[in-house]
This record gives structure tokens, C-alpha cells and sequence, in this order.
């Protein structure tokens, strides 16, 4: 099954774009994962190619229009059927590593990307459309976070990564921050590798990281380290 990435997009131009190289480019020349970006203003119907308009009761920016975003949406699932659809928005629940582990399982995804001030808001009640985001920042639009949650998918796919279990200990994987890495030169610039890691014995390795892994989540992610404790608490 070929992993199908559909961005629904005003700059088409930017897919693949960093996707093409690489990881995640190897896995598009071998047809791993496929890209088949969208123009929304395709789907526009005055002879300007209108593609938004002012806010409803006033205020800077533009808005994009629900008709031309349906027109485009029903255009992606026609030629793409069976793709949940996605929509990049600050507004949008934080996306999570175990939803794109979901996603990487799947047969792909449609990603609808915003400009300007956003979509209208109708189009969420007219189509089945999950709002996602990819943390607490504003973007100039939703195409660079669209490419972010792809590249957390595509590296999932089978044979991307070139371990099977590469992505196991990563952060997020198992509710905590990754441990610290370390390579040679032993020592560099007066500071060691720990010794614990030059010692051979894989039992006292496997303790340290994790206790790393502990130390650094409950440091710099509180919020994390709240959710692992309650996890610990609930499995005893």
C-alpha cells in the first residue's frame, strides 16, 4: 500500500519540496509514499480565481471561502477515496506521536492548509474535517506544518528508516523526552562520555537512559512528566 499525501494547497509548488530528499525522498522515488498536491484556487468559479474575502463583522486579514475549500476538498476525495482529511490550524487540537503513528498506518492523509486568516468556519460543519496543530506558534500558512506532520509519517513507513526499531526510544514514544546521545571523540573540550556508556554492560546502560529520559521530561516537560506519572500510577 503506497502512503498518499493530498495537500490542498494555494502553493502547490511547495510539495515535496524538503520531503524530496533524503529518507523521505528515497521513499518517494521507490513509490513508498506519493504526493499529489492540490490547488485550491483551481477550484475557484469567478474569472479572478477568487479565493477569499473579508471577515464577517469586520477585522484585518481575509478568509477563505467554504465554497471553493468544498469544491476542492469533494474534488481530493473523489480522486482519493478512503483518506481521513486534516485541516493545519492553530485552533486545532496539538498533534500527537501516536496520532501520526496512526496515520502512518494508514493509506495516507488529505491536508487542507490555510492562509490569511483562516478558513471559514462552515466548511468544518459541512465536511468530516479533523483540525490539527502543530503546537502553540502562528505560521505564515499551513503548508510548512502540513510537510512537518508528513515528515513524522513518511519516516514511520516501512523500510524508510534504516532500523526497524530506530524510532522506538525516540521522544514521545513511550510518554517521555529521548536520552542524551553521545559519540567519539571520548573526550572533547575537557568533558567525557559518562562512563556508564563505555562500560559494556547493557542492563546498567538501559537503567541510566531511562533514568535520563525521567530527569529530562520532568525538567523541561512538565506536562509530560504529569501525564507518564499518572500512567505509572494507574498501571501499579
Amino acid at each position: 500500500m503506497t502512503f498518499t499525501a493530498v495537500p490542498l494547497t494555494l502553493y502547490p509548488d511547495m510539495f515535496p519540496g524538503p520531503l524530496g530528499h533524503s529518507m523521505a525522498g528515497r521513499a518517494l522515488e521507490s513509490g513508498t509514499w506519493a504526493c499529489a498536491p492540490v490547488h485550491i484556487r483551481d477550484f475557484a468559479t469567478d474569472k479572478h480565481r477568487t479565493v477569499d474575502d473579508t471577515p464577517a463583522g469586520g477585522g484585518a486579514g481575509m478568509v477563505l471561502k467554504a465554497d471553493v475549500l468544498a469544491a476542492a476538498i469533494d474534488h481530493a476525495v473523489a480522486a482519493h477515496p478512503g483518506l481521513p482529511i486534516l485541516a493545519m490550524t492553530p485552533r486545532g487540537a496539538p498533534i500527537t506521536q501516536a496520532r501520526v503513528r496512526q496515520l502512518s498506518a494508514g493509506p495516507g492523509a488529505i491536508i487542507l492548509c490555510g492562509r490569511f486568516e483562516g478558513f471559514d468556519e462552515r466548511i468544518f460543519d459541512a465536511r468530516p474535517i479533523e483540525q490539527v496543530s502543530m503546537g502553540d506558534i502562528i505560521l505564515s500558512g499551513g503548508e510548512m506544518g502540513a510537510l512537518l506532520l508528513l515528515d513524522a509519517c513518511i519516516r514511520l513507513l516501512p523500510g524508510v528508516m534504516g532500523a526497524s526499531a530506530s524510532g522506538d526510544d525516540e521522544s514521545f514514544e513511550q510518554g517521555l523526552l529521548e536520552y542524551p546521545h553521545y559519540t567519539r571523540p571520548v573526550s572533547w573540550e575537557g568533558r567525557d562520555i559518562p562512563d556508564v556508556l563505555r562500560s559494556g554492560d547493557h542492563k546498567k546502560i538501559a537503567a541510566w537512559r531511562r533514568e535520563q529520559a525521567e530527569r529530562d521530561t520532568e525538567a523541561r516537560r512538565p506536562d509530560l512528566w504529569a501525564a507518564y506519572s499518572a500512567g505509572r500510577s494507574g498501571a501499579r
